[in-house]
């Protein structure tokens, strides 16, 4: 059996997407657990309260969330997870990825998780993707182990630089990842 590490970062308007996808990974046969971000982990929005996101996820996963950077840190040393999965991926996470900033539970997670060679597949999700993000973006396509969801536009016309990740596609392209293959194709 398969443990994935399955992180949130701001986004909160696909936190839903993002829970389902944690239900079908569980319902699969894999051990998620789950880790947050601080502000996702913490801040109410207007798609729900922090207490019940945090609540429905350790219930579906039934593990314990991981949201700060001391429970983060021992990913890599134990060995924990076969794969990190971070989606919603926000613009401010891609940005700390790719230029090795490690200061939130979920970006330390990927650093930790890095120093055994596995795979991080990225969810994308964030207005600025086409724009200040897309550098981050092209950065990441370039490391070693770091793989994507396919992802695409989601209001062209009302917000041109915004793009959004496949959520049910979470599953498939985890498979590629754990195979060290990135699943095309990425921009749909």
């Amino acid at each position: 059996m398969y443990t994935y590490g399955y992180a949130l970062t701001g986004s909160f308007c696909t936190f839903e997407k993002s829970i389902e996808q944690i239900e079908k990974l569980v319902s699969e046969g894999i051990n998620v657990i789950p880790i947050m971000s601080y502000n996702a982990f913490s801040q109410d929005t207007r798609f729900g309260k922090a207490k019940d996101i945090r609540e429905r996820i350790e219930k579906i996963c039934n593990n314990k969330i991981i949201a700060t950077i001391t429970d983060a840190e021992p990913i890599g040393p134990k060995k924990l997870l076969d794969l990190l999965i971070i989606s919603p991926c926000s613009g401010n996470t891609l940005a700390k990825l790719a230029l090795g900033i490690y200061d939130t539970p979920v970006t330390l997670a990927a650093k930790s998780h890095l120093r055994n060679k596995r795979p991080i597949l990225i969810g994308v999700s964030s207005n600025d993707s086409l724009s200040s993000s897309a550098k981050n973006i092209g950065s990441l396509l370039n490391y070693k182990h770091f793989y994507f969801i396919p992802m695409k536009q989601d209001d062209p016309q009302k917000k041109p630089f915004s793009v959004v990740c496949n959520f049910k596609r979470t599953s498939e392209a985890a498979e590629y990842a754990l195979r060290e293959e990135q699943i095309e194709p990425i921009f749909i």
